[in-house]
């Protein structure tokens, strides 16, 4: 069986990850909740070579998440049938629960992180995957 992606879809939904994590962590929004649960303190003189990296790194992470949800959306919807849409958001919904937010749990309870910033980064996530899905879903194959 050949797995068909759109790959204009899967960059596109990277660049809607990214947007949702501006939003999702600016100050205003759950930022300074979140900067109070981790101790992260945000920079603003950090040098341009790191902030590349960071930002260019999460990029990259982005465009497989969207990779890998895409590929399995087909696959899902290979099976199920419905509409494609659907089942990129089915996709997402299950993916991150099974993969996202039961190991951040399992990584902040054993690293003793606060209840709320597991909330607060799997809550992250959640919309995160769900908004790549909606990208993915819209375009289909």
């Amino acid at each position: 069986m050949d797995v068909n992606v759109n790959y204009l879809a899967v960059f596109l939904a990277a660049v809607a990850s990214m947007v949702v994590g501006s939003v999702w962590y600016l100050p205003s929004v759950f930022g300074k909740q979140w900067m109070k649960l981790t101790g992260v303190k945000m920079d603003k003189s950090q040098p341009t070579s790191k902030m590349v990296m960071m930002y260019g790194g999460t990029f990259i992470a982005s465009l497989l998440t969207a990779y890998i949800l895409a590929h399995v959306t087909f696959l899902s919807h290979t099976f199920f049938k419905d509409s494609f849409m659907q089942d990129a958001l089915t996709t997402a919904f299950w993916l991150w629960l099974g993969f996202t937010a039961a190991r951040l749990y399992v990584h902040d309870t054993f690293e003793g992180r606060k209840g709320q910033l597991t909330l607060l980064n799997s809550g992250f996530e959640l919309v995160t995957v769900l908004i790549m899905a909606l990208v993915i879903g819209w375009f289909g194959v």
